[in-house]
């Protein structure tokens, strides 16, 4: 356990959530080793962010409970036996990891359906069907009737979304992680090295300083695909590598930049217009994080920005405010500006995305475009959100909004048509929401036409 967290770190967390309950427990199910493509060939494993947060074990075949009338928690759980050692090593008592994180008993597993029978019981939506069907069976139901708790979804996101410092230091630390994997393949960006070369070095980096990757990375000259996971491709002069990735660090917090990269060194005057376009709506994005501003004035911020700039290059026309609002702009950039970013690379959407981004105050758009805004809600210190604007050229959607005839009195389409080849755009940051303001977590990573030009020519 990283010596930051304490154990008492994990008892106050608990403390907070049972502050809000009366009667009840709450389950949290650890997730289990997942086979690839046998039972004893496993996937890397990784432990549930929820039960991360308040149990802070990365262990599988354990459930942390956390009983709200008699104010005290328990781990329910087996012991290694001597098959599993001759294997795995000697491996700690259950009872010794509880006494680590402060929790008050443990129980055999076996007794976990007699414990909570008739008690009742919140719990979070499981994602995994292994959890679905384990819940199902736990509480004497079908599956069709598991219904998690909103109560206790709310309370978890009201303390997971506010940083602590120590969880800041961690995400500092994934952050340099994430620095090192696109500075590496920045280095060795140049035509004729494969993406699978370039993916194998930031991956390299991920697993060598941490717990691997916060997700698939995204690496690809196609970038007009906006989660391109094929790294099938040879690096061509002319064109465009955009790469999304981060890292995970051994505490399991996450780090997610975006950096596009020209494969020749230098971006052609096409490529260095739309660039400079991306770049300035990350930077009026960025400038505009501050407590007391919902972050759905940000994703205007960055898409006006963009309308502007298309609009000077002859992509776009028309009046602008009018474009914004009814999202036209969506044909280029048909996602939202950001998400929040902890112990899940898209923090805590296991719970429900409208949970997280939106709250009573804001409703999500159901304007194309608007809508795939994750995060809108007011920022307040402690948020930790991603700035990630960008443009794309994506040849289906052109062909069937240009079919469509829509937005037609804002959107140029004989010229759009001459673009269909040129790929996309992204730019992302990772920003701490602070008391007086904002501050970009990690070391600098290049992002102007110079800085990257001055890495990348030969």
């Amino acid at each position: 356990m990283n010596p930051l967290f304490i154990s008492n770190i994990y008892e106050e967390r608990r403390n907070k959530l049972s502050a809000s309950f009366s009667h009840g427990i709450a389950l949290f199910l650890s997730n289990n080793e997942s086979p690839a493509n046998y039972p004893a060939n496993t996937y890397r494993y990784r432990q549930d962010s929820n039960f991360l947060y308040f149990f802070g074990l990365s262990i599988p075949n354990i459930v942390g409970v956390i009983d709200f009338e008699r104010n005290r928690s328990l781990l329910f759980g087996d012991d290694y036996e001597i098959d599993d050692i001759i294997w795995m090593g000697n491996q700690p008592k259950l009872m010794n990891l509880a006494v680590e994180i402060k929790v008050d008993e443990v129980r055999p597993y076996k007794e976990l359906a007699s414990f909570i029978k008739n008690k009742p019981v919140h719990f979070t939506p499981p994602y995994r069907s292994e959890n679905r069907i384990e819940l199902a069976r736990l509480l004497n139901r079908s599956i069709d009737e598991l219904s998690p708790s909103i109560e206790l979804i709310k309370k978890i996101v009201s303390l997971r979304e506010i940083k602590s410092y120590e969880e800041i230091v961690q995400l500092e630390e994934a952050c340099e992680i994430g620095v090192k994997m696109h500075t590496i393949v920045m280095k060795y960006c140049k035509p004729g090295i494969t993406e699978r070369e370039l993916y194998g070095l930031a991956e390299g980096i991920a697993l060598g300083m941490g717990n691997g990757t916060s997700f698939p990375i995204i690496l690809s000259q196609n970038g007009q695909t906006l989660h391109n996971h094929e790294h099938n491709l040879i690096l061509e002069k002319g064109r465009l590598l955009v790469m999304d990735a981060g890292a995970e660090n051994v505490m399991n917090y996450c780090s997610d930049y975006t950096r596009t990269l020209p494969v020749s060194g230098t971006f052609t005057k096409q490529q260095k217009e739309i660039y400079e376009i991306v770049y300035q709506a990350n930077i009026a994005a960025i400038a505009n994080c501050k407590p007391g501003i919902q972050n759905i004035e940000n994703h205007k911020i960055a898409v006006t920005v963009l309308t502007e700039g298309l609009q000077k290059i002859g992509l776009m026309k028309g009046n602008m405010e009018e474009s914004v609002a009814l999202g036209a702009h969506a044909l280029f950039m048909p996602h939202g500006l950001g998400h929040q970013i902890g112990l899940d690379v898209h923090d805590m959407e296991d719970l429900g995305e409208n949970f997280v981004g939106y709250d009573d105050t804001i409703k999500r758009s159901e304007i194309f475009g608007w809508g795939a805004l994750r995060m809108a809600k007011m920022l307040i210190p402690g948020h930790v959100i991603t700035v990630e604007p960008g443009i794309y050229f994506i040849p289906h959607l052109i062909d069937i909004w240009k079919k469509e005839k829509k937005f037609e009195a804002f959107i140029n389409y004989d010229k759009v048509e001459t673009y269909k080849n040129f790929g996309g755009i992204r730019i992302e940051d990772d920003v701490l929401i602070t008391k007086d303001g904002h501050r970009v977590l990690g070391t600098h990573l290049p992002k102007s036409v110079v800085e990257i030009e001055s890495i990348l020519k030969p």
